[in-house]
C-alpha cells in the first residue's frame, strides 16, 4: 500500500490526438519545436528575447536575480506598461486600429482605437494625479465590464499607481477587507451595472464598505445607469467625496508623460477569492510581468494584426487582467469586452457577439463550456461562427468530452484547442500548446511553455513515474510570476515555498503521461482517499460528463467508516434529460466501465446547477459541507447562495 500514500492514482485515459492543421502551422508564430530545447538550455536568454521585444527607456543590466523564494527580473531597467500597451503603438499603422470592441449587455456598443485609448487614458491619468494619487499610492476599482475599467488600470499604470482591481459582484465586506488592505485612497466605481437584465448597484455597495475604510478620501463615479435614466440619484452623491468620472475628464489635459518605472515596481494587486481565511493580495511587478503575458498571448494564441481576440473571463480575475487587458494590448491586438451573461436575452449572446464582431479567437472557461454543452449546440449552429480559427479554455481542467464538444460544435472540427494552465499567482500561462506545433490530447493541457520548468513529486519530493499523480511544482522562477504577498512576506514563503524549499508549490495534483504531456488533476485538497487509494475529483467529473446526458459534474470525497472516504457525485443533465433511479445505476456502470470500479460513486444526486464561484469554478468546499451536514459557513463568493440550499435540501431529502 505504500504507493497509494505517495501518488494520486491516474485512472482516466485518453488516446485521442489532434495534430495542428497544415496550413494553420505554416503561418503560426511559433512553428519550430526547437524553441524548447533551446529554452530549456538558456531560459533566461529566452525571455530576455521577449523582453527585448518591447520599449524599455532604460535597459535592464541582469535578466535574473534569483534569491529564493524571492525574484527579481530584468533588474536596472525601466518601462511603463501603459506606454507599452499604447504609445508605442500609436506611432504606427496602428494609431487607427480598433483596442477595444465592447458591448454592453442591453446592447449598447463602443469601439476605442488605440488612439482614442491611449486619449482618454492620458486624461485620466491627469484625474488621478489632481486627485493627488501619486506614484506607489493603490487605487480600488469597483467596476463594470466597461472600458473605464480598462482605461482606469492603464491611467493607473502610467502614472505608477498600484491598480487593485475588485470584481464587481463582490460584497460590501469583501470590498471593504481589500480597500482596507491595500490602503487605497481612492476608489473607481460606476453608479451600477447590468447583470442578466438587473441593475447592479455597486456605488451603493462601496458606500456600505466605506462606512468601515477611513483611508479612502475619493470616490469616482462612472455614470453607467444614470446616462440611460437622465438623472444622478441611483449613484446617492456623497458631496465632497464623490465626483463623477466625466465631469472631471472634461477639464483634464490630453497628455501624459508615462512615469519611468523600475522593472519590479509593483503594477497591481489582486486578491484570492478568499474561500477559508483572508484573502490574499498577491503582488505583480511590471517588467517580469509584462514580458509573461505578451509572451504568452503571442504564442499561445498566435496573435496576428487582422485578429479579433475575445477572453471572455471578467477583468476582477486575473484571466482578463492577463488576456483582456495587458497581453492583448502590449501585442497591439483587438480586444473584445462584453458586459453581461452568456444567456441574456438569449442562450445564443456569446455567438451572437463572436459572428458580429468577426471574432478569430475565442477563450473561455471549461465551465461555460459544460453551461452551452447543457443547452445544446443549437444556440451556436445559428450563427456564422466561420472566423473563429484557435479556441482556448481557462480556469480549470477540461474534461475530454467537453473539449471534443467544443472542438466540434464552436471550432467545426478546423480550430485547435489551446487548454491553459495558470493561475492568479503565476500571472501568466504555463502549461499550455503552442498551437502550430502541439498535437492536442482532449484533457490534456499538454506542456510547459518554453522556458517554464514544471515536475510532479510525491510527498516525499520525489518525481513520480510516468501515469502516477502527485503535486505539480515549478522548479525555476518565470517573469509573470508573483513577488510576495502584500504586507505579508512570511506567509507568502509558508504558503508557496516551504513543503519542498526552492520550488513553488502550485496546490494543483498532476501526473504526466508517456510523451510528457501534463494531466491536471484539480486541487490536492480535493483528491479523495477511497480505501487506501487516492483519487482526483476530475477524473471522475470527466467520466461522469462523457456520458452523453451529462452537462456537468461536481465530486467530493464523503468521510466513510470502512473506506475512509466514499465518493458522492453532484450532477447536472443536458437539457431534455430528466433524473431517474435507472440513470442513477447508469451512470455508476458508465464510471466504473470509463476508469474501474475503485471509483464507482455511492451516491448520485441531481441538481439544476452546482454551486460556483463568481468566478465559474465549482465550490467543492459547500458540496462537501452539504454532504456531511456541516455549516455552510462563508457564501458570500457564490454565484447563486441559493443553489447550495437547495442541494441542501435535496441531500437531507435523497441521502441516509
Amino acid at each position: 500500500m505504500e504507493t497509494t500514500d505517495k501518488y494520486i492514482d491516474a485512472l482516466l485515459t485518453e488516446n485521442r490526438i489532434f495534430q495542428p492543421p497544415p496550413e494553420f502551422r505554416e503561418k503560426a508564430n511559433c512553428s519550430d519545436p526547437g524553441v524548447y530545447e533551446r529554452a530549456a538550455k538558456d531560459p533566461e536568454a529566452f525571455w530576455a528575447g521577449f523582453a527585448a521585444e518591447l520599449d524599455w527607456f532604460k535597459p535592464w543590466k541582469t535578466v535574473l536575480e534569483w534569491d529564493p523564494p524571492f525574484a527579481k527580473w530584468f533588474t536596472g531597467g525601466t518601462l511603463n506598461v501603459s506606454h507599452n500597451c499604447l504609445d508605442r503603438h500609436v506611432k504606427t499603422a496602428r494609431r487607427n486600429k480598433a483596442a477595444i470592441i465592447w458591448e454592453g449587455e442591453n446592447g449598447d456598443t463602443r469601439v476605442l482605437t488605440y488612439w482614442d485609448l491611449y486619449r482618454e487614458v492620458c486624461k485620466f491619468a491627469n484625474v488621478l494625479d489632481g486627485l493627488g494619487v501619486k506614484k506607489g499610492d493603490r487605487v480600488t476599482l469597483y467596476l463594470p465590464m466597461i472600458p473605464e475599467l480598462t482605461i482606469a488600470m492603464l491611467a493607473c499604470a502610467r502614472i505608477g499607481a498600484p491598480h487593485s482591481v475588485v470584481f464587481g459582484g463582490f460584497s460590501a465586506e469583501a470590498l471593504r477587507d481589500r480597500i482596507n488592505d491595500s490602503l487605497s485612497r481612492v476608489v473607481v466605481t460606476a453608479d451600477g451595472g447590468y447583470r442578466r437584465g438587473a441593475l447592479v448597484p455597486l456605488k451603493r455597495t462601496v458606500d456600505e464598505a466605506l462606512k468601515s475604510c477611513p483611508c479612502v478620501e475619493t470616490v469616482v463615479m462612472v455614470q453607467r445607469i444614470g446616462r440611460h435614466h437622465g438623472d444622478e440619484s441611483f449613484a446617492g452623491v456623497k458631496e465632497g467625496r464623490d465626483k463623477w468620472w466625466h465631469r472631471l475628464m472634461e477639464t483634464a489635459p490630453m497628455k501624459c508623460e508615462p512615469e519611468q518605472m523600475d522593472s519590479e515596481d509593483m503594477l497591481y494587486m489582486l486578491y484570492t477569492s478568499g474561500t477559508t481565511g483572508k484573502p490574499k493580495g498577491i503582488v505583480h511587478t511590471t517588467g517580469g510581468y509584462l514580458t509573461g503575458v505578451y509572451a504568452t498571448a503571442k504564442w499561445v494564441f498566435d496573435l496576428k494584426d487582422s485578429d479579433v481576440f475575445w477572453c471572455t473571463a471578467d477583468i476582477g480575475w486575473v484571466t482578463g487582467h492577463s488576456y483582456v487587458v495587458y497581453g492583448p494590448l502590449a501585442n497591439g491586438a483587438t480586444t473584445v469586452m462584453y458586459e453581461g451573461a452568456p444567456d441574456y436575452p438569449g442562450k445564443n449572446r456569446f455567438w451572437s457577439i463572436a459572428e458580429k464582431y468577426g471574432v478569430t479567437i475565442f477563450y473561455t472557461a471549461p465551465t461555460a463550456i459544460r453551461t452551452f454543452m447543457k443547452w445544446g449546440p443549437e444556440h451556436a449552429r445559428d450563427h456564422d461562427l466561420s472566423a473563429l480559427r484557435l479556441l482556448g479554455t481557462v480556469g480549470e481542467p477540461i474534461n475530454p468530452e467537453a473539449w471534443i464538444w467544443y472542438h466540434k460544435h464552436i471550432g467545426g472540427g478546423l480550430c485547435p484547442v489551446v487548454d491553459t494552465w495558470w493561475q492568479t499567482e503565476t500571472g501568466q500561462i504555463l502549461i499550455t500548446p503552442l498551437p502550430g506545433i502541439t498535437g492536442l490530447k482532449p484533457g490534456s493541457a499538454t506542456r510547459p511553455f518554453p522556458g517554464i520548468s514544471a515536475e510532479v513529486l510525491d510527498e516525499r519530493g520525489k518525481p513520480v513515474p510516468p501515469g502516477a499523480g502527485g503535486n505539480l511544482v515549478l522548479t525555476k522562477p518565470w517573469p509573470g510570476m508573483l513577488r510576495t504577498l502584500y504586507g505579508d512576506p512570511e506567509k507568502f514563503r509558508a504558503v508557496y515555498w516551504s513543503k519542498y524549499p526552492g520550488l513553488y508549490l502550485t496546490g494543483d495534483g498532476a501526473r504526466r503521461d508517456a510523451d510528457g504531456y501534463f494531466w491536471l488533476l484539480g486541487r490536492v485538497d480535493d483528491v479523495m482517499n477511497v480505501a487506501g487509494h487516492r483519487i482526483s475529483t476530475m477524473e471522475v467529473e470527466s467520466a461522469l460528463v462523457d456520458h452523453p446526458m451529462v452537462a456537468e459534474a461536481a465530486v467530493i470525497g464523503k468521510g466513510h467508516d470502512i473506506k475512509g472516504q466514499a465518493i458522492s457525485a453532484f450532477v447536472t443533465l443536458k437539457d431534455g434529460n430528466r433524473p431517474c433511479q435507472e440513470l442513477i445505476d447508469e451512470l455508476k456502470d458508465h464510471v466504473v466501465k470509463k476508469i474501474g470500479s475503485i471509483s464507482r460513486p455511492d451516491d448520485i444526486f441531481f441538481s439544476a446547477e452546482l454551486p460556483k464561484t463568481r468566478s465559474g469554478k465549482i465550490m467543492r468546499r459547500l458540496l462537501r459541507d452539504v454532504a456531511e451536514g456541516r455549516a455552510l459557513g462563508d457564501t458570500t463568493t457564490l454565484a447563486d447562495p441559493a443553489v447550495v440550499a437547495a442541494l441542501r435540501e435535496k441531500y437531507e431529502e435523497d441521502g441516509d
